[in-house]
């Protein structure tokens, strides 16, 4: 415990540079670290100064010198070689606020790019929220790389080395928890360390049924338009099914999308929304479909808290969220075939998928990390790293 008066914990995330998912995490992170103790600052390599919510904007930051520019920011992915001597930094300012100011008694970081390799004071330990292992050395390096020659080549001869790093700062963690099951596997994969699961809260005291909004007959399509959302399956699945599709979202796949389909009165593209009309949307689709495979999403929770059933690939964070034949169908194949049969099982919308959507809420998630952050304050020391089994 610490020696007298609160807790001091810091908090570490990869980059503020805007509020998605990752953000929604660490807003909650830190509401749960004021209730714990005290939040001594968020540690970030990048941060472009927007504002992203009270509970965020409302602490001290300690930035990596490089990540203060504008311009940085915006070519953040291209400096992935220099993101250890980032971390490094921040490590070296961790310490010195240790040693110089006050005491830290714990760390906490959410992790997706390279932050949990920030290495925390002698004894004390790091609590490790995994979004993913790095997307760009594990899984997604040829989407990363994709349309860039520099990158492309960047990567070839920087990722034999970055990944031996990434394995190798796993050790700087005393436990992590991932945001999934899909994730606690490849966490085992890639760094060799057990991970309990706990799933992103999700907003299910804004995301709720209303009985006077009328059920439509239109598949919903929500995310970002770019080529891993597989907006193109979600396409060909609802023209095989004869099924209207609207489409929420931007990004660099859309204009080409559109262009390649011409005018079509079964697709209708609304751009980015709001939360009130998302939420309106939500409530009156015959169902959400979900093409990619998502280390988590959060996407289809908002769905059926709204009380509306989910067609998703078999695969990652879905398997979590969506339960076969009472809340959504999977399909198997990515093919037109494939969902628009998976559409033809999928059950009414209705309170089954409302209850299924209240196993993500904020107060559960709030709970959990709660129970680890204490845990391992109360510890008072860094635990012994367990073998993975």
């Amino acid at each position: 415990m610490p020696s007298g008066g609160q807790p001091r914990i810091a908090i570490a995330h990869d980059w503020l540079v805007g509020m998605r998912g990752g953000e929604r995490v660490l807003d909650r992170v830190c509401r749960v670290a004021s209730c714990v103790g005290e939040v001594a600052a968020i540690y970030t390599m990048f941060d472009d100064g927007r504002p992203l919510s009270d509970a965020i904007d409302g602490r001290r930051k300690v930035v990596a010198p490089l990540g203060k520019s504008q311009r940085v920011n915006r070519a953040r992915r291209w400096l992935l070689p220099a993101y250890p001597l980032m971390v490094r930094a921040l490590s070296a300012a961790v310490r010195h606020q240790h040693l110089r100011e006050a005491p830290i008694d714990l760390l906490v970081s959410t992790h997706s790019a390279a932050i949990k390799a920030l290495r925390a004071p002698p004894g004390v330990a790091h609590l490790c929220y995994c979004h993913s292992p790095a997307r760009y050395l594990w899984s997604q390096g040829a989407a990363y790389a994709e349309g860039s020659v520099l990158r492309r080549a960047g990567l070839g001869l920087a990722g034999p080395a970055l990944r031996r790093w990434d394995r190798r700062t796993a050790s700087r963690v005393t436990k992590f928890l991932a945001n999934s099951t899909h994730i606690a596997s490849e966490i085992g994969r890639v760094y060799q360390r057990d991970a309990e699961v706990v799933h992103p809260p999700a907003r299910t005291d804004y995301f709720t049924p209303d009985a006077g909004v009328e059920r439509e007959d239109f598949w919903l399509f929500v995310g970002a338009i770019e080529p891993y959302k597989r907006l193109d399956l979600a396409i060909a699945g609802a023209e095989r099914a004869g099924a209207r599709l609207v489409v929420v979202g931007d990004g660099s796949e859309a204009a080409s999308l559109r262009a390649s389909l011409g005018a079509s009165d079964r697709i209708e593209w609304r751009g980015r929304v709001d939360d009130e009309e998302l939420r309106r949307l939500y409530r009156s689709a015959r169902l959400l479909i979900f093409p990619q495979i998502e280390d988590f999403g959060i996407i289809p929770v908002e769905a059926q808290a709204c009380g509306t059933p989910v067609v998703a690939r078999r695969a990652g964070g879905a398997l979590d969220t969506v339960i076969e034949g009472e809340t959504g169908a999977f399909f198997d194949e990515p093919d037109a075939e494939s969902i628009a049969q998976a559409a033809a099982r999928c059950p009414a919308p209705g309170e089954a998928c409302r209850q299924n959507a209240e196993r993500f809420n904020e107060a559960r998630f709030d709970e959990r990390m709660e129970l680890e952050m204490l845990a391992l304050i109360e510890s008072g020391e860094t635990r012994k790293l367990r073998p993975w089994s």
